[in-house]
């Protein structure tokens, strides 16, 4: 493995940080989520048409840029650093890859080079709080009850003449009601035959319901789906093994999620190592302290370490291994403890709403509860690696 980024990876760092730097500071970053979409439209038509972020990981016949897993995931982690709320994870990390492996050669042909231009925008649609078991990253359901087991709760889907009708709810879907297409999770076949498929369902179709939620993390938006006997086309053919696909696309999303966190976790001590420079207690900087300095130190070990699994597990995800579990906890456990001691570090005006420390402590516990928590997904690592079972021989 050779860990030396390449002259693009560092370009794409560099460019993407300049960018929103300039055009997602803490001001616009909290217009952008008072906003109906929950993002800045023009941010993303500049992310799309300046750096190609939408189809980076998407192959050049679709108008994409041909890049890697690591690419993405190394573009995350400057939007994570920002807490930059876009389509992006939503759309280049959970559904794109499902419309491109599941796809067929017509679906893919008029989707995926709309979502390389930028022009639409996708969601993927998982019902209940199940996305980190749909996506094998917290347990692992052969029989896809989470999505409704056949039975009532959850998206089922039903044939009908011409193609295919949904009718359910899915709650706490990303991007959900700004979205144009929507991929969604739906069982078929009724209880004794149930099987889980993927549905494609356009924004103004009939019976198609959305409404934004309050989220912990209003730099993630979430909105409830609901379809109400929702006209629906299936992604891909009905033999496709789909919940194979989601794990795949798990441990890659989890990569993604993982440099992401990094990324935040590594500009809230970078602003609490600035702060205890200034702050000034009994006539000495705080940062002068030894106690102030162990934890920052502490902190700066924990975010160091996530860094290179988050790195190892892109490069991983690049060669078809898997290693995002893991390495989403490590990175998810740096950003609490590098917000928190943020809040602690920056005193009375850390604890206020004014102060951005919050928004980063709301992104790691929104997270956990997105597609954790900690003790979960190092649980269901160390099963998937029998761990315990070889420990016990």
């Amino acid at each position: 493995m050779d860990a030396r980024f390449t002259a693009e990876q560092d370009e794409i760092r560099r460019t993407l940080r300049d960018l929103l730097h300039k055009r997602c500071g803490p001001g616009e970053l909290r217009a952008a989520v008072d906003t109906p979409a929950g993002h800045d439209p023009a941010l993303w038509t500049a992310l799309a048409e300046q750096l190609g972020l939408p189809g980076l990981a998407l192959p050049e016949p679709y108008g994409g840029v041909g890049c890697s897993v690591t690419e993405l995931a190394l573009a995350c982690e400057e939007t994570g650093r920002a807490l930059a709320p876009s389509p992006l994870l939503a759309t280049a990390v959970l559904a794109a890859p499902l419309l491109l492996a599941l796809g067929t050669d017509a679906q893919r042909a008029a989707l995926l080079p709309r979502i390389a231009s930028g022009a639409l925008t996708a969601a993927l649609a998982v019902p209940g709080p199940a996305l980190a078991t749909a996506l094998a990253l917290t347990g692992h359901d052969p029989g896809g009850g989470w999505a409704g087991g056949g039975r009532a709760g959850g998206v089922q889907a039903r044939r009908a003449e011409g193609g295919w009708r949904l009718y359910g709810q899915a709650d706490q879907v990303l991007d959900g009601h700004s979205a144009g297409l929507l991929v969604v999770t739906a069982h078929a076949g009724g209880f004794a035959r149930s099987r889980v498929l993927l549905f494609l369902v356009h924004a103004d179709a009939p019976g198609l319901t959305r409404v934004r939620q309050t989220a912990l993390d209003a730099t993630r938006p979430q909105a409830r789906v609901q379809f109400r006997d929702v006209e629906a086309e299936l992604l891909g053919r009905d033999g496709d093994d789909v919940l194979a696909a989601l794990a795949r696309l798990g441990d890659t999303a989890a990569a993604c999620l993982a440099a992401e966190a990094v990324g935040a976790a590594d500009r809230v001590l970078e602003r609490t190592v600035e702060y205890v420079r200034q702050r000034e207690q009994f006539g000495r900087p705080i940062g002068s302290f030894q106690a102030v300095k162990h934890r920052l130190a502490d902190v700066h070990v924990q975010v160091q370490a996530a860094r290179s699994a988050a790195y190892y597990a892109a490069w991983a995800a690049a060669r078809g291994e898997a290693a995002g579990g893991p390495a989403l906890a490590q990175a998810l456990q740096a950003l609490r403890e590098a917000a928190a001691e943020g809040i602690q570090s920056h005193g009375g005006i850390g604890f206020t709403w004014e102060h951005e420390a919050h928004l980063y402590f709301k992104r790691a516990a929104g997270d956990e509860l997105l597609f954790g928590p900690v003790h979960r997904l190092r649980a269901h690592a160390a099963d998937v690696a029998h761990v315990f079972e070889e420990a016990g021989r």
